[in-house]
């Protein structure tokens, strides 16, 4: 597997975020945008360097590979896997992600799904490709999505502005901003109580993924 030697605020930066402008290419077909946001996600990130510069901070892991699932073979999916560095093999998160267009134009779609028996898939992404396979059957229905655009050195994107429902540590609804780079991933990713109080997730800062070294 592929790796890279580079590495989620009550409110996303507004400055920050309208400092970048979408950009997309008309002229680049929309499924080489699902391939490139494919590139930005797949290998080993983690947050290690975030957490030397800020005690407050952990240091955790994600990584990403791609799936077949048998029942949709041309379809593009991804099992994304995200840990505590120092425990690596009891995963806090673990999903699959449809990687598609979007019905809204020039955007890609990041559909993310749950798992019927997740631990089942723990380590999945140090198996051979050959041997990444799922059936349609062992993911729970689609909760969530993050709709990306293409910018000028990756992609931007974020959930509906209505959130997405959950039940995850006190939250009913989450929320999360992503942008993917050359430097790895930044993510606002919030949960939110039924009075619409923030629970857990970013505060004053991103969730800064590096490419892992």
């Amino acid at each position: 597997m592929k790796t890279k030697n580079l590495v989620k605020t009550l409110t996303v930066p507004l400055l920050f975020l309208n400092s970048i402008s979408p950009t997309f290419s008309q002229t680049i077909p929309i499924e080489d945008h699902v391939q490139s946001v494919v590139s930005h996600l797949v290998g080993v990130m983690d947050t290690s360097a975030q957490a030397a510069a800020n005690p407050k901070k952990s240091s955790g892991q994600m990584i990403t590979c791609k799936v077949t699932v048998i029942d949709e073979p041309k379809s593009v999916y991804l099992y994304q896997e995200q840990a505590l560095t120092q425990s690596l093999n009891q995963p806090y998160r673990q999903r699959i992600l449809n990687i598609k267009p979007a019905t809204e134009p020039d955007t890609i779609e990041s559909k993310s799904y749950k798992i019927q028996k997740p631990e089942t898939l723990i380590g999945l992404c140090q198996k051979p490709e050959s041997e990444r396979q799922v059936n349609k059957s062992d993911l729970v229905e689609a909760f969530c999505s993050v709709f990306l655009k293409p910018i000028a050195d990756g992609y931007q994107g974020e959930t509906p502005a209505q959130g997405c429902p959950a039940n995850v540590r006190g939250a009913v609804k989450i929320t999360n901003t992503v942008i993917l780079n050359s430097s790895g991933m930044e993510t606002w990713d919030r949960g939110f109580d039924a009075n619409g109080q923030q629970v857990w997730g970013a505060q004053d800062q991103s969730y800064q993924y590096r490419w892992a070294k």
